[in-house]
């Protein structure tokens, strides 16, 4: 992958983004006993990150952007679904392992 950036902008944005994400961390450091608690608001919408860092890096492994109806029959999307409802129905980590692979051999077998 080519680009035309020339060298001196491409590390002026890796400096920034290293800045930047060392600001973001320095600024938890600095608030870090100066907050009282965290407003029930934002502890509610905050429940919901690591299920969406779960998703948002599981599922294009499954499921690719050019994927097309035929592409359902795909083994791992059925070992896939097979893991998630073992997930849900039994909030198992072994049985949600067995019942991936399950699915997915069954599903290579059948399909």
């Amino acid at each position: 992958m080519t680009t035309t950036y020339g060298p001196a902008a491409i590390w002026g944005a890796i400096l920034a983004a290293g800045l930047a994400t060392y600001a973001i961390r320095l600024s938890f450091i600095h608030l870090f006993g100066r907050v009282e608690g965290v407003p029930p608001a934002l502890e509610r919408l905050l429940a919901y990150v690591p299920p969406a860092v779960l998703a948002a890096l599981v599922a294009p492994d499954f499921v690719p952007a050019s994927a097309t109806v035929a592409a359902l029959a795909d083994p791992t999307l059925v070992g896939g679904a097979a893991a998630v409802a073992a997930a849900w129905y039994t909030e198992d980590v072994l049985w949600t392992v067995g019942a991936g692979m399950a699915g997915l051999h069954l599903a290579r077998f059948l399909l």
